[in-house]
């Protein structure tokens, strides 16, 4: 799995935030406890303090700790059976001066096993989504919002399909590829059909839900990207905030690379594209295009050789059917 850095860092900060934020709440329970009841503040010093104390008296004199380390576990014991009796006169929990870590799994620490811990990754995820919510509506554009009405049920020729039983395949297609993100392997989608068909709702849809199980997905449009690439190359951009954005689109799990053709096509264009789509095609990372463009206008606007990696390793999902923008502004 890879994660974008600028987004990791704001997710790690978040979550040194609201740990910090529950041991402040845990050290004001506990003073507000003490306060109630002080005999629980000597008892909770004796507890911390004993154990060092003794087993540095046995090693100082060259003594076996042992006889000591009995002794101090039966003062541990009365003292601990102290302390029930006072919590349980105040109607208190027997843990309620214990600071348990929120997760379980790492100690509140972000990583297990020399691997980021599932808490931590689900910061990372909600950082995502923030990110990607500047351009996409998350909160609309999921699958469970994505109606099939605006889709004619008359068969097209020489299609011998309807709109609606295309976008039904279409849309389980996306859903499917979307609930079962694993990469790498998860192959690439090519979103081709005329404007106001659905193709940037479905992108948001997936993007959703490949981010919130954790997926570093990077969406925006190709001419921005494009855009980026050239300020890496020309120097336009001061400091590493371009590099850092190609370096996104080229690491990323998931790049949804939205409106590609309504950029101007140059020929440093051709080849960032293709740059973008062979690295990642051996990298084994996924990828989603969505173009207004047919796959017969790929080779003559990119390059016989981007056209060929494109109809080669992505699935074509072509979209028709009449304008849903359109059709909204005739009901209103």
């Amino acid at each position: 799995m890879a994660y974008d850095g600028r987004v990791l860092r704001r997710a790690i900060a978040r979550f040194e935030e609201d740990r910090q934020e529950r041991e402040t709440r845990f050290q004001e329970r506990r003073e507000t406890i003490f306060r109630r009841q002080p005999r629980l503040r000597q008892i909770d010093a004796e507890l911390r303090s004993t154990t060092s104390r003794i087993i540095s008296s046995a090693l100082r004199r060259g003594t076996d700790p042992m006889p000591a380390l009995e002794v101090l576990r039966d003062e541990n014991l009365s003292l601990q059976e102290e302390k029930r009796q006072l919590l349980e006169k105040m109607g208190l929990p027997q843990d309620c001066l214990e600071n348990k870590p929120a997760c379980a799994l790492c100690g509140d620490s972000g990583y297990r096993g020399g691997e980021m811990c599932r808490c931590l990754r689900n910061y990372y995820a909600r950082e995502q989504q923030k990110e990607l919510s500047r351009m996409l509506d998350l909160g609309g554009q999921s699958f469970e919002n994505f109606s099939l009405d605006w889709y004619s049920t008359e068969t097209l020729y020489p299609l011998g399909i309807s709109a609606r039983k295309n976008m039904e395949r279409v849309y389980g297609i996306c859903r499917e590829y979307a609930e079962t993100f694993a990469a790498p392997g998860s192959g690439n989608l090519l979103l081709t059909g005329p404007p106001g068909l659905g193709k940037t709702f479905l992108s948001a849809a997936m993007a959703r839900e490949v981010s919130g199980d954790g997926w570093s997905v990077v969406y925006d449009t190709a001419a921005h990207i494009f855009q980026r690439f050239e300020d890496r190359k020309f120097g336009r951009e001061e400091g590493e905030e371009a590099e850092g954005d190609v370096n996104r689109v080229m690491t990323c799990d998931l790049l949804i690379l939205d409106d590609l053709g309504t950029e101007m096509t140059t020929a440093f264009v051709q080849s960032a594209l293709y740059q973008i789509l062979n690295t990642r095609l051996m990298e084994r990372r996924s990828t989603i295009l969505s173009t207004n463009l047919k796959v017969v206008e790929l080779a003559g606007r990119y390059g016989a050789q981007t056209a060929s990696r494109i109809e080669g390793e992505y699935q074509i999902l072509p979209f028709f059917g009449k304008d849903i923008r359109i059709q909204r502004k005739e009901r209103e």
